[in-house]
């Protein structure tokens, strides 16, 4: 506790003794201890084995459903004692004043569900026949219960510890956790509801659809990761050829999820457009490293394999199945919306959503970076560059949408790169619109 901020120990200190006091202040007459006994080794046990959602930092304990079997079988002081049987754990990785706080709100959690369960109608004891469908609405208001208690709870020492913000939470995490706690909670109603029948061995019968649910998560998870990997994989390669390029795609990803998320997309379309982002740019693996890194004028065929950058990363990429929509973006983000973009010449509405979406954000990026023909521009001018291109290069709602969400939520600009000595830099940069192609003989080029 001594690494803790005061706030924050008081409020453990807070916390501990009010659950504490739910046990001590009540009466234990009418217990099932053996029941209870079955019930806490359960929760134990699943307390050690948390599931971990897509998100690293969202974890949802199993222990719910042993906590709210608890809730209907031993009324609020039982559910409270299973709740404070996770000061128990096998994770060895959980500090004694974690555990002292995670058995304190999970006592504090059961005892408020029970206490809504018996408020909202519910009966404490075994389930019979005659107790369907009446205990179904008294159990899913102590499933919630739970579930709010708990994230309160928690999400009140997350902020004091500022591991979370006091404004502005993620959300995605915190949607996952409470699915998760949501789902885990109603597996305690069929531990509860066969206990008449088969005893304690009903704990038993829930733990392998429990512990599946469980591996099935995981496997979510790690193939989210996998996808994550791969991405940036792919990534990588492509800024080895350009050392002016670090970081740029990651910048681009999360510059089109700022207005993707601005425009109300759904999540599973701002995850999509994220990837498109982090991609935008793989066809530069099929452009010879000398055409990328020239510092003169190009040459007719060097201007050509540039324009086909787009189509050779929808080759290198279309048969990666989760990329779904975000082939569009890779491969249509340099069109422009008069028509003179590349490499089909779409105009307007023509071109996909996803690829008007990251042209903004690629082209700010661009501007605010420093290349080795220019400073990084200030955000106001590269804003100002955005607004004089609406229309002609960039869709103009997404470029305000682009814009709102910067003044809201800042840009964080790229350090400068300082490329190895002696190494040839590029004298200009395709996805900067301010400052055009140079082709040998012809001029400036879109």
């Amino acid at each position: 506790m001594r690494g803790l901020p005061l706030a924050a120990w008081a409020y453990v200190c807070t916390v501990v003794t009010l659950g504490t006091a739910c046990i001590a202040l009540s009466s234990f007459d009418g217990i099932d201890w053996t029941t209870l006994a079955v019930l806490a080794v359960l929760s134990v046990v699943c307390e050690s084995v948390p599931a971990l959602l897509s998100s690293a930092s969202a974890r949802v304990s199993l222990s719910y459903s042993a906590g709210l079997a608890s809730v209907v079988l031993l009324g609020p002081v039982g559910a409270a004692l299973v709740g404070a049987s996770a000061v128990v754990t096998g994770r060895r990785d959980v500090a004694l004043v974690k555990r002292l706080f995670n058995s304190a709100q999970f006592a504090l959690s059961g005892y408020l569900a029970g206490v809504v369960y018996q408020a909202a109608g519910g009966t404490v004891g075994k389930p019979t026949d005659g107790s369907f469908p009446g205990i179904i609405p008294p159990y899913v208001a102590a499933v919630v219960t739970y579930v709010a208690v708990n994230l309160g709870l928690v999400a009140v020492i997350l902020i004091l510890t500022k591991k979370a913000p006091m404004w502005g939470f993620r959300w995605a995490p915190v949607g996952q956790l409470t699915v998760g706690q949501l789902a885990y909670g109603m597996f305690g109603l069929l531990i509860a509801a066969p206990w008449r029948v088969v005893g304690p061995f009903s704990a038993v019968l829930v733990l392998l659809p429990m512990f599946i649910a469980r591996w099935a998560l995981e496997q979510t998870r790690g193939q989210r990761e996998a996808q994550a990997a791969t991405i940036a994989a792919l990534c990588q390669a492509v800024e080895t050829k350009d050392y002016y390029t670090r970081g740029h795609s990651e910048r681009v990803s999360r510059g089109a999820s700022m207005i993707a998320r601005e425009i109300g997309m759904r999540p599973e379309r701002v995850g999509a457009v994220r990837y498109a982002g982090m991609l935008h740019d793989v066809g530069k693996l099929g452009v010879p490293t000398r055409v990328l890194q020239k510092s003169g004028a190009l040459s007719e065929e060097e201007f050509a394999a540039i324009q086909l950058h787009p189509m050779r990363g929808l080759e290198i990429v279309r048969d990666i199945g989760f990329l779904d929509e975000a082939l569009a973006g890779i491969m249509h983000h340099h069109e422009r919306m008069d028509g003179t973009g590349y490499p089909m010449g779409l105009a307007g509405s023509e071109i996909p959503e996803f690829a008007r979406v990251i042209s903004v954000a690629d082209a700010f990026d661009s501007m605010t970076s420093t290349r080795s023909y220019r400073p990084a521009m200030p955000n106001d001018a590269g804003i100002a560059e955005l607004r004089r291109c609406a229309g002609t290069h960039f869709d103009p709602a997404l470029v305000e949408a682009f814009i709102a969400a910067i003044e809201r939520n800042g840009w964080i600009r790229p350090d400068p790169v300082v490329p190895p000595e002696g190494e040839e830099t590029a004298q200009q940069d395709h996805d900067d619109p301010s400052a055009p192609l140079r082709v040998a003989g012809e001029g400036v080029r879109p």
